[in-house]
């Protein structure tokens, strides 16, 4: 798949340093694009499985305006589901804590939506990972939250620091879907738009 990507210039929409570092690990080459003040927003009666997909194809539409035929467009966006509550990225420490104690000893669901966009060619998809906390004591929260601040990251943590090796019991999905990108899903689907692109 890399060698089909030569003469393509492939454009991460997004200015996440986890995204960023996991695009890298596919070994493929990119340029960071961002702009800001892109609507997030989604209808409220929207299902909440289908919230980060919606968002990813909204964010997908505002690139797409200034793409050129050789750009591949790669947007995401990840939200935290407990029950039917979106979890969103906290304001304030306070906020942080009080998300990390609503996730203690329960099972959500991280929701990875992404959009790939190439001349001719769009695909839309969203992986679902779901992940356990063992019981959480204010301790470990407020030492968590402390030190790490993770105010960037929806449901206030992330999975690849110290909160996911002390605090996750058992995940069921992608890992790197966590973080904010479902690797092997994107992979597999951008080869396949390639081979679409270059009639193989």
């Amino acid at each position: 798949m890399l060698n089909k990507l030569k003469d393509f210039n492939v454009v991460l929409a997004s200015n996440s340093p986890r995204r960023k570092e996991l695009l890298a690990d596919l070994g493929i080459n990119f340029e960071v694009r961002t702009i800001k003040g892109i609507d997030e927003s989604y209808p409220a009666q929207l299902p909440v499985l289908d919230i980060a997909q919606y968002i990813s194809r909204k964010k997908a539409l505002v690139y797409q305006r200034d793409m050129s035929p050789r750009d591949i467009i790669i947007t995401a966006d990840t939200v935290v589901i407990l029950g039917d509550e979106v979890l969103g990225k906290p304001h304030s420490c306070e906020e942080a804590c009080a998300m990390l104690r609503q996730l203690s000893g329960k099972t959500h669901k991280v929701v990875t939506g992404v959009t790939i966009v190439m001349q001719g060619h769009t695909s839309s998809f969203s992986a679902v990972t779901d992940v356990e906390f063992a019981p959480l004591n204010d301790q470990v929260i407020n030492y968590y939250v402390d030190h790490y601040r993770p105010l960037d990251k929806a449901g206030a943590y992330g999975i690849q620091e110290w909160i996911g090796c002390v605090g996750v019991r058992h995940i069921n999905g992608s890992f790197y879907n966590v973080m904010g990108l479902p690797l092997h899903r994107l992979y597999t689907e951008l080869d396949r738009l390639l081979d679409k692109q270059l009639g193989l």
